[in-house]
């Protein structure tokens, strides 16, 4: 296994390098390690996979009931639901189908249902069925007064985004691929019929590149001539409520989608959560993920008419992502066989979903430039650890702590992370280099106090790992 992050790359020449290590990239690397004979290296520019928009999504993992009927997308997200679905119940990764509404709170909203519904048939996706108010309140008994019906799409569900990249990237390291953190691509060329890439920590050589840096996605596609598309920051800024709030909903919450997105939901999380968000703002700065007071006043104000119980909730915490929107609905994915060279752009907040099936479009666009992928294996299975409130977690498990009574040992007590979970993330084979990848992968310093009672702790233990 190698992961690297600092020091100069290796000279290796690869096979295949695939650029950002996100739930995509990671998902991409995953598959290309299926197949042997192949050198593959997974290039990050920060410290840690899913430090992008993969970590600050609203995890759900999408039917595609409500996709462009005939795009890309629409396909890749209606394979990947399956795909992804069998993948966390081998691996662990928490998924909870909750199914999803889609509230109508006027007649423009209420007369878009049937269309809606139309459109689910198109994508393939035969379940949804229209709820009277009777039938909605019944569902829901909190949501907020006057709405007119709803559209139930039972299939939508709630899924840790942070374990299934982990994962992915877990199992590509673990057969052979070489994870490069810290290692941000400055300039592309061709050379001897390959890829010369000037890194920050050196040059790195591959005779396929793989764009899927995400954000910066259009910027890689400049350095290999190709200006298809441009991608604009979508900032989506999310209030995150405490556990206490979790029985105040029981479906994902959604409106009834605009050209925007999905719009504001109320959705439950995996963690026992309640996601309020998120906003939808187009900005120039990919780097602009703070949040602000107008964003956050004007969740609370479409929160208090889906569920205005909410409102008296406590907000555990607060965060914004930036999705890649390019300005089409669908995404930019191509392969320039001259170049040996394929583009992976303008994937949306259905990246999650989608990821695996992305992943095997990929090879085979790979394989169309000329690669030869050799024989084909079936990787190790790998085990994740539970970070989902809807299954027995380590210290509720007698016969583990019997074992091994690191785990009945608590450290952060608002989510109940033992010391056998953090000794765990920080012996993995993708160590976590910050406190803040320690918590995506443990939940330590996630709960009410925000690491107020367990952060020293924490910090000991972390330090003296990496010590």
């Amino acid at each position: 296994m190698t992961v690297t992050a600092d020091g100069p790359l290796p000279e290796t020449a690869y096979d295949v390098a695939v650029v950002g290590a996100g739930v995509v990239g990671c998902a991409i690397a995953r598959a290309l390690a299926r197949h042997p004979r192949l050198r593959i290296a997974l290039v990050e520019a920060q410290d840690d996979v899913g430090q992008g928009t993969s970590k600050a999504n609203t995890a759900i993992l999408h039917t595609g009931f409500d996709a462009a009927p005939g795009t890309l997308e629409a396909r890749l997200v209606r394979d990947g639901y399956e795909r992804l679905g069998a993948y966390a119940a081998e691996t662990g990764i928490p998924v909870e189908r909750v199914g999803a509404l889609l509230v109508a709170w006027d007649e423009e909203q209420l007369a878009a249902l049937p269309r809606l519904a139309a459109k689910a048939e198109r994508n393939g996706y035969h379940e949804t069925r229209p709820l009277s108010p009777g039938e909605l309140y019944a569902r829901e008994p909190r949501l907020g007064p006057g709405a007119l019906g709803a559209l139930h799409v039972p299939g939508e569900s709630i899924i840790c985004p942070w374990t299934t990249t982990l994962a992915y990237a877990t199992q590509a390291v673990r057969s052979g691929v070489d994870l490069h953190l810290n290692t941000s691509v400055q300039h592309a060329s061709r050379q001897d019929g390959g890829h010369r890439l000037l890194t920050s920590r050196g040059t790195l050589h591959a005779r396929r590149l793989v764009n899927a840096a995400g954000l910066h996605a259009d910027t890689v596609d400049r350095l290999l001539g190709h200006e298809d598309f441009t991608v604009t920051p979508r900032r989506g800024q999310l209030l995150v409520y405490d556990k206490l709030a979790r029985p105040l909903v029981r479906h994902i919450l959604l409106p009834v989608p605009t050209a925007l997105g999905k719009g504001v939901l109320v959705a439950p999380t995996v963690y026992g959560n309640v996601l309020l968000g998120p906003t939808a703002e187009d900005l120039d700065d990919k780097r602009a993920t703070g949040s602000t007071a107008e964003g956050l006043a004007g969740l609370r104000d479409k929160g208090r008419r889906i569920l205005p119980d909410l409102l008296q909730e406590e907000v555990t915490a607060v965060y914004a992502g930036l999705r890649a929107a390019t300005g089409q609905e669908d995404y930019r994915i191509s392969a320039h066989a001259g170049q040996g060279y394929v583009t992976v752009g303008g994937i949306r907040s259905t990246g999650l979903t989608a990821s695996l099936a992305i992943a095997a479009h990929v090879t085979g666009l790979l394989a169309e430039t000329g690669l030869d992928l050799g024989p084909r294996r079936e990787l190790e299975p790998v085990t994740m650890p539970n970070l989902g409130e809807s299954f027995p977690r380590p210290y509720q498990r007698p016969e583990l702590i019997a074992a091994d009574p690191e785990y009945g040992t608590l450290v952060c007590h608002c989510e109940r992370v033992s010391r056998g979970e953090i000794r765990d993330a920080l012996d993995g084979p993708i160590p976590p280099r910050t406190l803040a990848g320690l918590r995506r992968r443990t939940r330590a310093r996630a709960g009410r106090c925000q690491g107020f009672y367990c952060g020293a702790a924490v910090r000991e233990l972390f330090e003296r790992a990496r010590a």
